[in-house]
């Protein structure tokens, strides 16, 4: 980034500012080169605010919330992460159907968790879900028979051309993990969602809550990843495929598909996006070659890589 832009930056946004700043410590994997620069955002008009700054400067960028499903080069990103704290939320328990508007750094479990508290329910499967609400409403994450598509009511949209927005959930055009904003990539970030809740007793919601924590537990396993690599292909699972072709365990460098649950790629330590990228090819292609399936990312490769 040029010694001029840097120091534009450095007017506009102040201590809210990190140069040259690993991303490693803003994913779930702790993989990641540096950015040229990182922002942080507290608020959704902050966000807002911050995003049509950059556009208006031409200057590329993307968004982090809990930096799951997301895989950084090793050479880092050029331009500006706008680092998203926007953790505002707000319950409607007044209105014949409950709902919750929460600003999009929001982590689902925090939104589920405090929904449990006041006897709302609906949120249940996001309590064992990691990362932000924006995150999911751009992916449409989802377990355990729940998804953001079965609880959105709208999202805030910034489009850079045509400003602020809401959409209503059928405007996402939700398919599985995916979303109209996701398969289109449009010049436009989320700032907020409303969900749909329900009623129900907080001990059984909680207490819900509890089993489907033990089980992803149970099934899922410990340490640093960016969540499941692959999605189901149609009608199999991605993580019975790999291992049914024999790469559980398998390791390039600190990076390991885990014994576990084979569509889980562990960070031991110090692994490079490099070795996980490599995994990712292996798995590919072994799988491709025993059982002629395509594996589909789930997540998102970001930033330079080595070509």
């Amino acid at each position: 980034m040029q010694t001029a832009t840097l120091s534009t930056l450095r007017e506009l946004f102040g201590d809210r500012l990190q140069e040259n700043a690993p991303l490693s410590g803003y994913t779930s994997a702790r993989v990641g080169g540096p950015a040229d620069a990182l922002v942080f955002v507290r608020s959704a008009d902050e966000l807002a605010a911050t995003a049509a700054r950059l556009w208006e400067m031409e200057l590329p960028f993307i968004i982090l919330g809990g930096g799951t499903n997301v895989l950084v080069g090793d050479k880092g990103m050029r331009g500006v992460v706008i680092v998203n704290r926007a953790r505002l939320v707000r319950f409607d328990t007044k209105s014949e159907r409950p709902s919750v508007r929460a600003e999009s750094g929001a982590t689902l479990n925090t939104i589920a968790q405090r929904a449990a508290r006041l006897g709302l329910s609906g949120m249940e499967w996001a309590a064992t879900v990691p990362g932000s609400l924006g995150g999911a409403v751009y992916g449409n994450a989802g377990a355990f028979d729940g998804d953001i598509a079965g609880n959105l009511i709208s999202v805030e949209i910034l489009h850079r051309q045509r400003g602020g927005e809401v959409w209503p959930v059928e405007k996402m055009a939700y398919s599985y993990r995916s979303s109209l904003l996701k398969r289109e990539r449009q010049p436009a970030l989320i700032l907020a969602a409303t969900l749909e809740l329900g009623r129900g007793e907080t001990s059984a919601i909680q207490a819900k809550m509890k089993r489907l924590s033990a089980r992803r537990r149970s099934t899922q396993p410990p340490g640093a990843s960016m969540g499941s690599m692959f999605k189901n292909p149609p009608g199999d699972f991605a993580g019975r495929l790999i291992e049914a072709a024999g790469l559980k365990g398998k390791r390039i460098g600190n990076a390991e598909i885990s014994p576990i649950h084979a569509n889980f790629f562990i960070n031991h330590g110090k692994t490079s996006a490099k070795d996980v990228k490599g995994l990712i090819d292996l798995a590919r292609k072994t799988v491709e070659a025993k059982f002629d399936v395509r594996l589909e990312l789930e997540i998102e490769l970001v930033g330079e890589w080595d070509s």
